[in-house]
């Protein structure tokens, strides 16, 4: 569910007609809907309600201040992944208890930075972090929460970029070797081992790669507690999939992936830890842009968009399927036509749908790709020196500009030319 509905013809973002901000603001920009955020918050936090637990939302899927804030003081904590996201969820008012650092490639100095501001637990993904992580907090006179993520071989069954849970994963240490490893982190000074940590991928659409890695951890807690170590937080991490689009196949609801956590670990007694963060953000946020041209080619036909590649890459790098739809809705008898929806980068790749049925469209037309708050923004950039997409959230009748696109001066601004050319 979202709150992007069409009234008497035109697309809204709650209570605020969608034209009117783009007259305001320009295309292409991201926008927000505070409530279905908040909704999507609610649902995991209600999903876990039989028992201690946090839900920690995934900075990296949209990591806007005012996103953070807004999760932040609904009792959210946060999952970040650099010293960069730790700044934010701070910066947006969210304590250092609440905030869970994960990720593989954590500097001395990010560490330095987590155990200054405060930090829950450090998610530790191999033995060389771990030994610097305890150099670090050993030298600062400190002693941090730690758990290690490991990597029970499950398939995710999900787009091969974003699988996290096989023996070929950058991600955490194999789970055969879980108990020499928490053996030797026991040992070392500064770290207090208080769980284990899995992630097995993004946008899963069932339940049952969930359901065999932890039942792989409810397995590994019983060893470990009977090692000596004190298990009693589980991150079980996240990865629960959004429909895309409305005729594919519906994933799992968070209810039913509460019922799936606490039927395989809820008897364990351990806190439960998740960190989703599509689900929250991902039907919470739409791209809008504007129709440059429509143009006739040689056995296709082109809608030419003023949002390119740089501003949405998933269709570029995921093939990832978004629902486009036009501000104007269309008639229910509206004919449709095969259209390749593209971008004006200098790119081939620059393609967000091929052959997509679409009502007529036409020069200055806006339209809307569904389901962009997540992983959208965050990863845009300038290619071919286009400004950075804006951002805007709206709640109820309020809108506020999150981001506002740079000028051309700012950007330029940026680079320095040598004194000597």
């Amino acid at each position: 569910m979202d709150h992007f509905v069409y009234r008497e013809g035109r697309l809204f973002a709650e209570e605020v007609p969608v034209a009117e901000i783009a007259a305001e603001v320009g295309t292409p920009f991201y926008l927000y809907s505070a409530a279905t955020l908040a909704r999507h918050y609610r649902l995991f936090d209600e999903a876990l309600a039989w028992g201690p637990h946090l839900v920690c939302y995934a900075v990296k899927a949209a990591s806007n201040l005012a996103l953070l804030k807004l999760l932040g003081d609904m009792g959210a904590g946060m999952d970040v992944v650099s010293g960069g996201e730790y700044r934010r969820a701070r910066a947006a008012g969210v304590p250092g208890d609440r905030i869970v650092f994960s990720g593989v490639g954590k500097t001395r100095e990010e560490m330095q930075l987590a155990l200054e501001g405060g930090v829950r637990q450090v998610n530790l993904e191999s033995e060389p972090e771990m030994r610097a992580l305890s150099e670090v907090a050993a030298s600062m006179g400190l002693r941090v929460p730690v758990t290690v993520r490991v990597n029970p071989d499950v398939d995710a069954k999900t787009h091969a970029k974003i699988a996290t849970g096989k023996s070929e994963n950058k991600f955490g240490i194999p789970i055969a070797r879980a108990r020499e490893v928490y053996a030797e982190a026991a040992r070392l000074p500064g770290l207090e081992v208080v769980g284990i940590d899995v992630h097995i991928g993004s946008q899963l659409t069932e339940l049952a790669p969930f359901e065999a890695a932890y039942g792989k951890v409810a397995e590994l807690t019983g060893v470990l507690r009977a090692d000596g170590h004190d298990i009693r937080r589980l991150d079980l991490g996240g990865g629960l999939g959004i429909p895309y689009t409305r005729s594919n196949e519906v994933p799992p609801l968070p209810a039913d992936y509460g019922a799936m956590i606490r039927r395989t670990v809820g008897h364990l007694g351990c806190e439960i830890e998740i960190e989703p963060g599509r689900l929250i953000a991902g039907n919470a946020g739409i791209l809008v842009s504007r129709v440059i041209w429509v143009k006739q080619g040689e056995g296709r036909d082109f809608v030419i968009l003023d949002a390119a590649m740089n501003d949405l890459i998933r269709p570029a790098m995921y093939d990832a399927w978004h629902d486009i739809v036009p501000e104007k809705e269309a008639a229910a008898d509206a004919p449709l036509a095969p259209f390749d929806v593209v971008g004006p980068v200098c790119e081939s790749g620059d393609t967000f749908a091929r052959g997509r049925p679409l009502p007529p469209l036409a020069e200055g037309d806006l339209v809307a790709f569904r389901s962009a708050g997540a992983y959208g923004a965050v990863m845009a950039g300038e290619y071919n020196t286009r400004p950075l997409v804006p951002e805007v959230l709206v709640s109820g009748d309020h809108v506020a500009v999150i981001r506002a696109r740079p000028t051309f001066d700012e950007m330029l601004a940026r680079d320095t030319i040598p004194q000597w050319l």
